[in-house]
């Protein structure tokens, strides 16, 4: 698991310094290079090819920034099920639930940032305040780090061990195994929901808020004191995002 962490890491450092960053950054696929040609010349390719390159950069981001998140999960699914000869495909069967999860929320994501940009598109002069979205973001991101939801949320990725005992009993193990990694990135969506929203504000390319915020996240759910920084970070972001909208005013 760490090895899959560190190549995440790795390719979406390459991706940002390669003449290809932009694409990682949400850039304009359809304007110039490679990504142009295909876009002009494959049926819907203008469609097509961000959202595949979209998913790539997404589930790599998913895999950097949640997956060192969630490997207390993976260690104790792996004690209890040692001894198991389908062992290996157990394992990857909880992570394949827990991405097919953040994947439905990326997707998601990429089609109200899609909508967004194509109502800039349609309406140029609301572009002027593209940047006020960013902050309304940014302020939905630091309210949200008070919410009861989120605190009930990361209370079942907390107990990790607790939880795969109660979803965990043996039988369609294959099945039960995806079920289980699905069951828990539903509750890792619900209190990390809004920080990986993040990203949309912040730069899907910035590989330091990528590190700060997968830092913050892994601190909440699985250090003693972690529940602590959910308030002093969530007044941060609301303050940021008011001196922003004041300054943007």
């Amino acid at each position: 698991m760490a090895a899959l962490i560190a190549l995440a890491w790795v390719t979406l450092w390459a991706w940002a310094r390669s003449p290809y960053g932009r694409y990682l950054d949400h850039g304009d696929w359809t304007a110039s290079g490679p990504a142009a040609f295909l876009c002009r010349t494959v049926p819907a390719g203008n469609v097509v090819l961000p959202a595949l390159l979209y998913a790539v950069a997404w589930i790599l981001m998913t895999a950097a920034m949640m997956l060192p998140s969630t490997l207390p999960l993976f260690n104790a699914f792996d004690r209890l099920t040692a001894q198991r000869p389908d062992h290996a495909r157990l394992l990857m069967l909880l992570g394949l639930g827990y991405m097919t999860v953040w994947g439905a929320f990326g997707l998601v994501a990429h089609l109200l940032h899609s909508a967004v940009f194509a109502l800039f598109a349609h309406v140029p002069a609301l572009a002027w305040h593209g940047r006020m979205i960013g902050v309304a973001i940014v302020g939905l991101a630091g309210a949200f780090q008070f919410s009861k939801l989120k605190h009930r949320c990361m209370d079942k990725c907390r107990t990790p061990l607790s939880f795969v005992i109660e979803h965990w009993h043996g039988h369609a193990q294959a099945r039960q195994a995806f079920a289980l990694g699905a069951h828990h990135g539903l509750f890792c969506v619900g209190c990390c929901w809004a920080l990986m929203l993040l990203m949309f504000a912040l730069g899907t390319g910035s590989l330091g808020w990528m590190l700060l915020l997968a830092a913050v996240m892994a601190i909440e759910k699985n250090v003693r004191w972690g529940r602590r920084l959910s308030a002093p970070f969530g007044v941060a972001l609301l303050s940021w995002a008011a001196v922003t909208a004041v300054t943007l005013a």
